[in-house]
């Protein structure tokens, strides 16, 4: 693929060479240069101790922000450095003074921890959910959406690529929705950020929150909060601590310019610095370049899976990204994640647990999800399907 060196970066992937990693949607295999910057200030840490460490590397944290600025293409002061997407997802969404009347306006590829939040909401404060429907691809149904989304409405929260499915949600056209009608606008990028270009401002998302571990291939205990600056002021964090705030007299205390409002003081200096480094491995790639091999490679698996006989690929959506889902004949997807565990290839189940709404709506079993990356190739495209075949073909006959 043009654009990227894929011997470079799969011997900057040690653990691609012990077995097919399959579970990027999961967390991905972190690269050596991300690895040696998180050892590199855990040693330092145990040399000088970490507050020293953290004053020495403070120029380099500082550039953590420039990088997840230029990754979502905003201002540094727009970025908040969580430990997870969750928890970037939650610190904006608990801060948002919702009240009996309001609308939330979700679809039905919400992920869990999301979905649950609005629940906690709408028992506390009496705001109504709205869950919009799919159109006939499988993608939100933007006319329905349309529809529903007028002057009540609070907020609209959208799951940009779903946990499984292999659905890209079209972000931009939901986000000129919500802007039109003055609603507020979450976007979980979870699964998107790292394996394609996002632009917020062509999103026109006013929030967005993301992980370091999947696609962006960094360490686990790592998220990014984006907020708008428009709307930072307008907001109270739903905790406040020396980290977001600072105690400036006796009876008041002021909040920490921009969206750093929403950090926690005590965090990992060394996995912060690894997300960077991660970030920076991603956009000296191409972040294009990424998301046309990642399409590439997905494109290849579904056509492989779906010429197996009985084997069923569960995907939607107009445009489809890197994860993909499917059944095998006669077999529960557990047990085929362990078949193919036996045989060194990493993969994860998508259960009901993980998005009720989608599963019930399409009536759907548990699913083997294969999520792919840059790094891998058609040989191991090959070969996964071929291990799928033979499982296949062993419980058809």
């Amino acid at each position: 693929m043009v654009g990227i060196d894929i011997e470079a970066v799969r011997r900057d992937t040690p653990g691609c060479r012990q077995r097919i990693h399959f579970n990027n949607a999961g967390a991905s295999l972190v690269p050596l240069p991300v690895l040696r910057t998180i050892i590199d200030h855990l040693n330092l840490e145990s040399q000088i101790g970490g507050y020293e460490a953290a004053e020495a590397a403070s120029d380099r944290i500082s550039a953590v922000y420039d990088s997840a600025a230029r990754l979502l293409n905003c201002a540094p002061d727009e970025i908040a450095l969580v430990e997870n997407a969750t928890r970037a997802w939650d610190a904006v969404f608990y801060s948002i003074p919702f009240h009996s009347g309001d609308r939330i306006v979700t679809g039905c590829s919400e992920y869990c921890s999301n979905y649950m939040a609005l629940l906690q909401i709408a028992r506390k404060t009496g705001v109504e959910i709205v869950v919009v429907g799919d159109d006939d691809s499988g993608q939100i149904d933007l006319e329905q959406l349309s529809d529903v989304v007028d002057e009540r409405v609070k907020l609209v929260a959208l799951t940009h690529v779903p946990t499984s499915g292999g659905l890209v949600n079209p972000a931009v056209e939901v986000g000129a929705i919500a802007r039109q009608a003055g609603a507020l606008y979450l976007l979980d990028a979870c699964q998107s950020a790292g394996q394609m270009p996002i632009d917020v401002r062509v999103i026109g998302c006013d929030f967005l929150s993301t992980t370091g571990r999947k696609f962006l291939r960094g360490p686990r205990g790592t998220g990014v909060l984006f907020v708008d600056r428009e709307r930072i002021d307008r907001l109270e964090p739903a905790i406040v601590e020396v980290g977001s705030a600072r105690w400036t007299e006796k009876n008041a205390f002021t909040w920490r310019p921009g969206a750093k409002r929403f950090q926690t003081w005590e965090v990992s200096y060394a996995l912060q610095l690894g997300l960077g480094r991660a970030i920076d491995y991603a956009l000296d790639l191409g972040l294009a370049s990424i998301w046309d091999r990642i399409r590439e490679l997905a494109d290849a698996l579904r056509q492989c899976l779906e010429a197996i006989d009985g084997v069923r690929v569960h995907d939607i959506g107009v445009t489809k990204c890197g994860i993909i889902t499917f059944t095998v004949p006669g077999i529960n997807s557990d047990a085929a994640a362990d078949f193919l565990r036996l045989k060194g290839v990493n993969v994860d189940v998508s259960t009901i647990e993980d998005s009720r709404l989608d599963f019930e709506a399409r009536g759907l079993p548990s699913l083997v999800r294969a999520s792919v990356h840059y790094f891998n190739t058609l040989e191991e495209v090959l070969r996964f399907s071929a291990h799928i075949g033979s499982l296949s073909a062993a419980h058809i006959h």
